[in-house]
């Protein structure tokens, strides 16, 4: 499916609010503000949005009626909150794991960055992470090095909590960094992200996962097949609604439903946004910034 290979998306794209369709928006929601110390930024009779300062970073549909996603479906591994320094990430982690330890699923140095993994009550994965200075970043050609090194949480709390962070959680800085789903093959993932809508690959882990950036980023967007190997398109479940990739020019948003277009992907484009889904009924809105 290779359109233009030589078409990029911008270096200026920005992940923003991942939507999700959720069975108890109430519970969903204070699971939000306490655990994560987002805040409501708005809400109606359907949906809550949160996130900090003016960010949005979260949206909660009404999915009442729906159910949740057999696990080896197609969907969402995690949203990826990304935080500026590394007392405000700790006072997020140290918060989350005081609203439910068990909901805390392990910690990683990733090299380019340290992150923490959680499930909320409904089970949509959540990194939390700091990124270490890319001047830090090793390059190989065009892909960065990354690796999964044991990150034990308790040093990292001790060192780096303080109360300070604590305190004011709710007004630091807090952004969605990148975006991990479940797709059922890599080679299929790549015709997708790579070929057509112009990602540039950083990284690949042979057919079980694919690490995807525009500008030089280490990944804002990722694919593994690590549950779903073989996955077919979504139902219509509760977890992932939609993706919202941000780029600085509306001719960028149309460059990129031409590219659509020559690939033959349904696709709904108003101008200043556009709406489609990746080959497992994932869904994506790229709209200007």
């Amino acid at each position: 499916m290779n359109v233009r290979s030589d078409v990029k998306l911008s270096g200026d794209l920005a992940m923003s609010t991942v939507q999700l369709k959720v069975g108890d928006r109430a519970r969903l929601t204070d699971y939000y503000q306490r655990a994560l110390g987002l805040e409501v930024l708005s809400e109606n009779s359907e949906s809550t949005i949160l996130g900090r300062g003016t960010t949005h970073l979260v949206q909660l549909n009404d999915g009442k009626g729906l159910q949740l996603p057999a696990h080896s479906e197609a969907g969402l591994f995690h949203t990826a909150l990304l935080f500026e320094d590394r007392s405000d990430l700790a006072a997020t982690v140290y918060t989350a794991a005081q609203y439910n330890p068990h909901s805390f699923v392990g910690s990683s140095d990733h090299l380019v960055s340290e992150a923490f993994y959680f499930t909320d009550p409904e089970g949509n994965g959540i990194e939390l992470y700091f990124d270490r200075p890319r001047d830090t970043w090793t390059w190989r050609g065009e892909h960065v090095a990354m690796d999964t090194i044991a990150l034990d949480p308790n040093d990292y709390l001790q060192t780096h909590l303080n109360e300070n962070a604590l305190q004011t959680q709710v007004e630091a800085a807090a952004a969605v960094g990148h975006v991990h789903l479940q797709v059922g093959d890599v080679a299929t993932a790549k015709d997708f992200y790579v070929d057509t809508l112009g990602f540039d690959i950083t990284s690949q882990l042979g057919d079980q996962a694919l690490f995807v950036s525009a500008g030089g980023y280490h990944h804002h967007m990722a694919m593994n097949v690590w549950n779903s190997r073989g996955a077919g398109p979504r139902h219509d479940t509760l977890g992932l609604g939609e993706v919202l990739i941000q780029l600085p020019h509306a001719d960028e948003v149309g460059q990129l439903a031409e590219r659509l277009s020559y690939a033959g992907i349904e696709h709904h484009h108003t101008g200043a946004e556009l709406r489609f889904g990746d080959p497992w009924r994932n869904r994506l809105r790229v709209a200007v910034a």
